[in-house]
């Protein structure tokens, strides 16, 4: 597998090594053989580097009957245990746990073996925080309040920061690494760990039910949001981690391999898992061969300096933590319609984290995309003003700047002014039908739409006082059974459905509803192509790499080393939003146009996965070429 590094289990749950650390559970099966010392001696006999495998999150009934303030409780007060291994003990972080015991482990190992690194199972994760009613949390906030997310953030970087401290002890460059899946999902605020953290796991191994094949991709685009070019991992499972489980059979390769694809496409380093060390079945094992050797010869092409990208997509934890979405459900569903059809569109676009909302991130940037970012605090508007009253241009999306970082609601969105509107009244619901539509003039963002005069709006929406000439005016929901009451009962008002502005180079765009959650909610076609349009009228013509053909594609191009590099990902799969890709389905050529920097000089455009070149004409510091077909994934390598 031309391997750099290994994960091997060492211990936390339970001992690999013959540990001397009271209350540390050896295996029932290790006697007096030290497994972990035989694979790192293994390990770098071969030239890789070793980091060790932990897990802090539980332990056996040993360490409770001994240390029972170490343990999770519930409500009623008795321990927490796991719910499928009952005789293992929920750890609670706020505990000397994890400020006396799992640092002695640490301390350990580093007296024994060579480590270059420690890696938690589990810990922190980035989800909300648990509740715990020990001795240590009794008197805590409630969890979910701010307050309770500030202690719980607080703990994990202290923490972080001393198991970081140990890590590096006996070796200056090891490194502690936590366990930060969650991608879009994600609550806990990345952007302060990232201060502290050399390197960012996301434990990402894979889909199962309606997950779309891009889930991957969207958690690199959050890790890259605020670890500016430090290391990232993506997990991926090799083995069944389908719902039901099944964790000692093979992934379809298919879908293995794209998972991997993802991981590199995005800038991340592929990290490849199984679990077990006898496994009957190793189909699993060419799968990661092949493509950990194609990495390895053309290595040079990963890595990246910059991305190419010049339009960006806001991402906020503290609307995942405070923001409550009309219907009760998944605030992730508003970046998720509109990453979707970001992907309709074809566009190169980075994740800015709401963290990194400042002028020189933003720079870079043409537009930014903001769907529904519900909580921003003053300071955050104040930038996004900033940046549009300087020719950036925005589209924003229902509630967006509507409530402060907290979730508290402000009495006048916090970016009315910058796109020009004033609310009418409260968000109203559907009622059967959703809301509609009327086109009243034409506009750019409305090609494609002959042959009607009304559109699909959005599930919800914010009424809005009415503004000069609008594209679209809010056709109210009406009934949608039985047959004989579906009529519109009013057929026209004049509250924007989209509130469009130019000033200067900044163009903007004001969605009042939640077209980009009703577009993932329902697939609509209208609602892509409204959305798609918009931004490309929004772009204005700026985007640095634009491909042309047939299929779902997600792109991401790349100033490397050597050059450039464009990564084409092929979703067109009957499995792209649920389930597993178990065949790959290639699409035909597909023409790139790539601005390259000025002064840029091209003598080659090599096709890494079809090894081979692919001809181009340079038209000023605009290179065209074909790549004439993608069976699952492709890298133009420009050099």
């Amino acid at each position: 597998m031309k391997l750099d590094a290994v994960l091997i289990n060492g211990g936390g749950i339970m001992a690999f090594y013959p540990t001397q650390i009271p209350y540390h559970h050896r295996s029932q099966f290790l006697g007096d053989h030290d497994l972990f010392g035989d694979f790192l001696k293994a390990a770098k006999t071969a030239g890789m580097r070793v980091v060790a495998r932990m897990d802090c999150n539980y332990a056996y009934e040993e360490a409770f009957k001994a240390h029972p303030e170490w343990i999770q409780r519930n409500r009623a007060g008795s321990p927490v245990t796991h719910s499928q291994s009952p005789w293992l003990y929920a750890t609670c972080m706020y505990t000397t746990y994890f400020t006396e015991q799992m640092p002695a482990i640490y301390r350990e190992m580093n007296s024994r073996y060579d480590v270059d690194g420690f890696f938690t199972n589990g810990w922190p994760s980035t989800g909300r925080p648990t509740a715990c009613y020990c001795d240590a949390c009794k008197n805590a906030p409630d969890p979910n309040s701010p307050a309770g997310y500030q202690r719980h953030l607080d703990r994990t970087l202290a923490i972080w920061k001393m198991w970081d401290d140990v890590a590096k002890q006996k070796k200056p460059d090891s490194v502690y690494v936590g366990n930060l899946g969650g991608g879009i999902r994600t609550v806990i605020d990345l952007g302060k760990i990232a201060g502290i953290a050399g390197w960012f796991n996301a434990d990402h191994q894979g889909r199962s039910g309606a997950t779309p094949i891009w889930d991957c991709a969207q958690q690199g685009r959050v890790a890259q949001s605020v670890m500016n070019g430090r290391t990232i991992t993506n997990v991926t499972g090799s083995y069944a981690n389908s719902s039901p489980l099944w964790r000692h059979t093979s992934k379809a390769p298919e879908e293995m391999t794209m998972w991997m694809a993802q991981t590199t496409a995005r800038g991340m380093t592929p990290w490849f898992h199984w679990l077990g060390g006898a496994p009957e079945d190793t189909r699993w094992t060419e799968t990661g061969r092949k493509f950990y050797q194609w990495i390895a010869v053309n290595e040079k092409h990963f890595v990246n300096e910059k991305s190419v990208a010049n339009l960006g997509v806001v991402f906020s934890e503290q609307t995942n933590a405070f923001y409550k979405a009309p219907g009760g459900t998944d605030n992730t569903e508003f970046l998720g319609g509109m990453y979707k059809a970001l992907l309709d569109g074809r566009f190169l676009f980075d994740f800015v984290h709401e963290d990194n909302l400042n002028p020189a991130v933003l720079a870079k940037y043409s537009a930014l995309v903001v769907p529904n970012v519900a909580c921003l605090s003053d300071a955050q508007c104040a930038v996004l003003r900033a940046y549009a009253d300087g020719g950036g241009s925005l589209l924003a999306t229902f509630e967006t700047a509507m409530y402060d970082e907290h979730g508290q609601a402000r009495s006048e969105p916090g970016l009315a002014n910058v796109f020009g509107f004033e609310k009418a009244g409260a968000r109203v619901p559907p009622n059967g039908n959703a809301a509609y539509a009327h086109i009243e003039r034409d506009h750019p963002i409305l090609e494609g739409f002959t042959g009607t005069k009304v559109l699909p709006l959005s599930e919800y929406y914010i009424p809005l006082k009415a503004v000069a000439n609008p594209v679209l005016t809010v056709v109210p929901p009406y009934p949608a059974f039985p047959p004989e009451m579906v009529y519109p009962r009013t057929t026209h008002t004049d509250q924007p459905a989209i509130v469009l502005s130019e000033n200067g180079k900044s163009r903007r765009a004001y969605i009042p509803g939640d077209m980009d959650r009703s577009y993932w909610r329902s697939q609509d076609g209208d609602l892509s192509r409204l959305l798609v349009n918009t931004i490309r009228w929004m772009l204005n013509g700026s985007s640095p790499v634009t491909v042309d053909g047939e299929g779902v594609t997600e792109l991401f191009a790349w100033k490397t080393g050597v050059g450039l590099a464009l990564h084409i990902l092929n979703y067109n799969n009957p499995n792209m939003l649920r389930g597993w890709m178990t065949r790959n389905y290639p699409i035909g050529a597909q023409k790139v146009r790539f601005a390259v920097p000025e002064g840029t000089h091209v003598s080659r455009v090599l096709l890494l996965r079809g090894a081979r070149n692919a001809p181009f004409i340079r038209k000023g510091n605009v290179i065209e070429f074909s790549v004439p077909q993608v069976v699952d994934y492709e890298v133009a390598a420009i050099t």
